[in-house]
């Protein structure tokens, strides 16, 4: 505690002198000669750079829909984690799991919401060139961003696998030769911190660093009423490391090295509607049935153990660019781990598994605690032409490996609602008795339960752990291009074929001395040791043309091609029979059309597109086992279509607006039927029930406007006034039904968000003050429906509270 209140006090001191950096025109300054190159009085919009076709062009040459937040656009709009991406991207939307590895990105209507170790996502997410195995690995603080860039649609042929639905292309500052710091403090209500530093400079003529660090800490919004504690806070740190060795201007060499870790007592689901588990508990909702909606102003759990989520990442990559004659080559390897343990209570009350009376009659208890790491190496080599004649191509070779292990244990009350206590013990007559004592135990099982003393009530708690593991292989050879027809038409083309093996292995055994089945604990006698692999090849593409209607503004038009890799749903539950099938790739077929303008003043992007997955990879409706569940499966095919509009506007020397606009209908076109209704071995019925009903986390609309104006005054500062309006249409946060329609309790609400900032530069903004509010509006909005018909994630954005940052520079 001493040691807290110490860094506190520092920070507050060093605050005091401190201010944040400018919005605009400090981006210009402090990007490398691959950035903007614009001066404090030149914001042209014609500068902004890419990366999304793998090397650096201006956004509005680049024939894909894509949306670009800059550094200081989201320190500006003090957007700490990826998860903001659904806010200041109209496209994306985010499901909020308990824990970073459930937790979900999707584009334009399309992702993954899985709890499989052996199933990977829809929407690729890269860092400095590196992919990463899981999306979760990115749902970290960004604390040393210079752009984000969001890939809308498929994108196969350059990033593979992964990127059916489309790429978040994450891309950290590079230090600079000229040596330079900052210091960075935000304060937040309810005891909520952040600290940040950076120092960048040469340390030769040749060589380069920078090194930055973060710090952050919440106490959480949601009260505990078992234990009067806060959660849903964080506890963050992390540091950063790169270094640049350019002794030539054909030869950059750069490596980068990071550490973070989190402490998370997240993420509680709360109670939206009633669940009738502790209907005297303080934490009820107010809302008895769904006719009376979800009680979205619900604060308060009763929770007798702690959901929490630890993280542990580390990474290091080598980049190397040597340009020779007309070509750049380039190399990056990278190895990154990932460490995560997740504690989650099942239960959702404090009263669980302390009744002697058998479930379901009395709540049940059901506490989780998994451990999981990932170890990732890939290798990318890549050529580049230098885009001088009328022939240019990018063309690499791709391998990715990546090992997980993931040990899983469940705890909870024991479950005796269809003589499963008859069955465990017969099994475990079986397998210590013989002769006329397993006659004798077998004829009266009663008899020898109470000889035994074998009870199966709410407080006999039952466990099993489930060790799982597997391993994902992929290596593909690529190639991108475009052919100018003309000055002002070009023919774009581009082909990747794709090798993947994904294997796995599940082992679980039941802890329980006489192998009873619990509450979602699997009896002895379904212990596991499995193992499987599925090998699939792919080749994408795409093909295209793009039309140049003067220097400021062209046309494209493209099919392009995605592809999602294999898998398993392999998890705590798993079940040989259904889950060891393999699940196939997921593919996609795009089709777009773009419009781009660019000029000093306007950036204007607009895009049609449509685009059907088929073998769309979803948590499909199975009741195969007696009790309807949620499999990952082949689930059918969806389509999605839509329109998109974004643009960025210096509407005046002194005002910049930001906004965008999404319309999306992600719709089901055919569904695969659940497992038990397939008879035979033909291709399985299809579910039309479904069809025409929306894909979950796809609300039809999805609108934000930003605007900054600055003004210089007398008094030796100027103000930078910031706002943002962010409108999220209804969405629902589940799959149909089998036989059709949505089960009402998964209907999120739209909501609107307001934030605003007003900030004070000084000395040229050497110091900046900055006065923040979030959600000004104080509408309250859910981000996802958990299941159980009452669990819900409201998010603290969900509420309105203030803060304060400051920043130094020099």
């Amino acid at each position: 505690m001493n040691t807290k209140r110490s860094l506190i006090s520092k920070a507050v001191t060093l605050a005091m002198t401190s201010g944040l950096l400018l919005h605009t025109n400090a981006f210009a300054q402090e990007a490398d000669t691959e950035q903007v190159d614009a001066s404090k009085d030149d914001k042209s919009f014609e500068q902004i750079v890419v990366t999304s076709q793998k090397r650096v062009q201006s956004i509005s040459d680049v024939p894909v829909a894509v949306s670009v937040l800059r550094g200081d656009q989201i320190e500006s709009a003090f957007a700490n984690n990826v998860e903001n991406l659904q806010a200041l991207v109209p496209s994306v939307s985010f499901r909020k799991g308990t824990t970073t590895r459930n937790s979900a990105l999707t584009v334009r209507g399309i992702g993954t919401i899985s709890f499989s170790i052996a199933a990977e996502p829809s929407v690729a997410t890269v860092v400095d060139g590196v992919v990463l195995g899981r999306s979760g690995q990115a749902f970290a603080d960004l604390y040393d961003v210079d752009r984000i860039e969001v890939l809308r649609g498929p994108q196969g042929t350059l990033f593979g696998k992964n990127a059916s639905a489309g790429v978040v292309n994450i891309t950290t500052k590079d230090p600079s030769q000229e040596l330079t710091g900052s210091l960075s403090t935000e304060f937040y209500q309810d005891n909520e911190y952040r600290l940040k530093g950076t120092v960048s400079g040469g340390l030769t003529d040749d060589l380069s660093a920078s090194l930055t660090v973060f710090q952050g800490k919440f106490d959480g919004y949601i009260d505990n009423v078992y234990n009067n504690e806060k959660v849903n806070g964080y506890d963050r740190e992390g540091a950063r490391a790169v270094v640049v060795y350019e002794p030539t201007n054909d030869l950059k060499v750069k490596f980068i090295s990071e550490i973070y870790s989190a402490d998370d007592d997240c993420c509680a689901d709360l109670e939206g509607v009633s669940s009738g588990r502790n209907p005297d508990s303080k934490a009820a909702p107010n809302s008895e049935t769904i006719a009376d909606g979800i009680d979205l102003e619900q604060r308060q759990i009763d929770h007798d153990f702690e959901s929490r989520t630890i993280d542990d990442h580390s990474a290091f990559s080598v980049q190397v660019d040597k340009t020779i004659g007309d070509y750049t080559f380039t190399s990056i390897t990278a190895q990154r781990s990932w460490e995560n343990t997740e504690f989650r209570e099942g239960d959702f009350t404090s009263i669980a598994g302390d009744s002697d009376q058998p479930v379901f009659g009395v709540p049940f208890q059901l506490h989780d605690v998994g451990e999981q790491e990932w170890s990732q190496f890939s290798q990318e080599f890549r050529v580049a032409s230098n885009l001088a004649g009328p022939f240019n191509f990018l063309a690499g070779m791709f391998y990715w490996n990546m090992d997980s292990e993931r040990n899983f244990t469940r705890d909870a009350s024991c479950q005796n609602n269809n003589l499963q206590l008859d069955q465990a013990l017969t099994f475990y007559a079986q397998n210590n008795l013989s002769g006329d004592a397993l006659t004798d135990a077998l004829s009266d099982l009663d008899a020898y339960a109470n000889s035994l003393g074998v009870t199966c009530n709410a407080n006999d708690i039952v466990s099993a752990t489930a060790f799982m593991s597997t391993e994902f292989n992929n290596w593909a050879v690529y190639g991108d291009g475009t052919y100018d027809l003309s000055d002002d038409l070009r023919l774009i083309f581009g082909l990747r074929y794709t090798d993947d093996e994904v294997s796995y292995t599940h082992r679980r055994i039941s802890n329980d001395e006489y192998g009873r089945r619990g509450v979602g604990v699997r009896p002895a006698t379904e212990n596991t040791d499995a193992e499987g692999v599925v090998d699939e090849t792919n080749l994408s593409g795409r093909l295209g043309v793009q039309y140049d209607l003067d220097q400021n503004q062209m046309v494209y038009a493209t099919y392009s091609q995605g592809y999602k890799g294999p898998g398993f749903n392999v998890y705590y539950n798993f079940n040989p029979e259904n889950d060891g099938r393999p699940i196939g790739a997921e593919e996609s077929d795009a089709y777009e059309i773009g419009y781009k303008y660019a000029s000093r003043d306007l950036l204007l992007n607009i895009a049609l597109f449509s685009t059907y997955i088929e073998g769309f990879q979803a948590n499909n409706f199975d009741c195969s086992d007696g009790a309807c569940i949620t499999r990952l499966t082949n689930a059918g095919d969806v389509t999605t279509q839509g329109v998109e509009v974004d643009f960025m506007w210096n509407a005046t020397d002194n005002l910049t607006l930001i906004g965008g606009a999404a319309y999306t209908k992600a719709e089901i076109d055919e569904f695969n039927c659940p497992i038990e209704t397939i008879v035979n071995d033909d291709e399985p019925p299809r579910c039309d029930t479904r069809s025409g009903d929306d894909v979950p986390f796809s609300p039809d609309l999805k609108y934000s406007l930003s605007a900054e104006y600055f003004m210089e005054t007398e008094h030796g500062f100027d103000v930078y006034y910031n706002a943002s309006y962010i409108y999220t249409d209804e969405q629902y946060s589940d799959l149909p039904g089998n036989v059709g329609g949505f089960n009402p309790h998964s209907l999120l609400p739209d909501y609107s968000m307001l934030n605003a900032s007003v900030s004070f530069s000084f000395k040229d903004d050497a110091f900046r003050v900055s006065l923040i509010a979030k959600n000004l509006l104080d509408e309250s909005y859910a981000t996802t429906y958990s299941g159980d018909n009452f669990r819900y994630q409201i998010p603290r954005d969900a509420d309105r509270y203030y803060g304060v940052a400051f920043k130094a520079r020099f």
